[in-house]
């Protein structure tokens, strides 16, 4: 992994002047850890996600950031970001410059806290998906994202009868929702708040 310097690119500047939202440790939730991985496009930052393949135990066919759960040997969250984009997609690790990490997140079904790191990775760069856990990897320009047009808000109601805000990004036939659309949306606010 490399690290960022200030000149390297405005989205280090944006990340680093804000101090993330780590979550407390807590036994009764899972850590995982996920990348958000960018390029720089001949205009614009292009953001990277996988589509799980429909043979996983869990989240079938969703579409996510590379990441898994945190591992004893990993020996922090970052590294666990680097190893399960490696093992997912073949995102070599000394090829990330990690611009910043995001709040961290809770979920709501699988009980997970996942934090979020944002990296840039050059462009091109060759994936290689893992074919038991990764249908195909896309990207999208992260100005698509920002459009309103492109993802909207709604208000669900939780197995528990608590009523939350969540989001849905619909984008390249894709639909983007859950953890991953809430991390997008998170992306998108620290962005446009700088």
């Amino acid at each position: 992994m490399k690290a960022a310097q200030p000149s390297d690119d405005l989205l280090w500047s944006l990340l680093t002047r804000r101090t993330p939202l780590i979550a407390p440790p807590d036994a009764s939730r899972r850590q995982a850890a996920v990348l958000i991985p960018l390029f720089k496009g001949a205009v614009d930052y292009h953001v990277v996600f996988t589509k799980r393949t429909d043979t996983l135990r869990h989240h079938k066919g969703q579409i996510s950031f590379p990441g898994g759960a945190y591992d004893p040997d990993d020996g922090d969250l970052l590294t666990t970001a680097l190893r399960e984009s490696h093992e997912e997609i073949g995102i070599i690790p000394n090829d990330v410059t990690i611009l910043g990490r995001l709040d961290d997140l809770s979920t709501f079904s699988t009980n997970f806290i996942i934090s979020t790191f944002v990296g840039l990775i050059p462009h091109p760069y060759t994936f290689r998906p893992n074919p038991n856990e990764v249908a195909i990897v896309f990207d999208v320009p992260l100005s698509v994202l920002a459009d309103p047009g492109v993802g909207c808000s709604y208000i669900r109601t939780r197995e528990d009868g608590a009523t939350l805000e969540d989001y849905e990004f619909h984008v390249s036939g894709h639909v983007i929702w859950g953890a991953t659309a809430r991390i997008i949306r998170h992306l998108l606010t620290v962005i446009r708040k700088n």
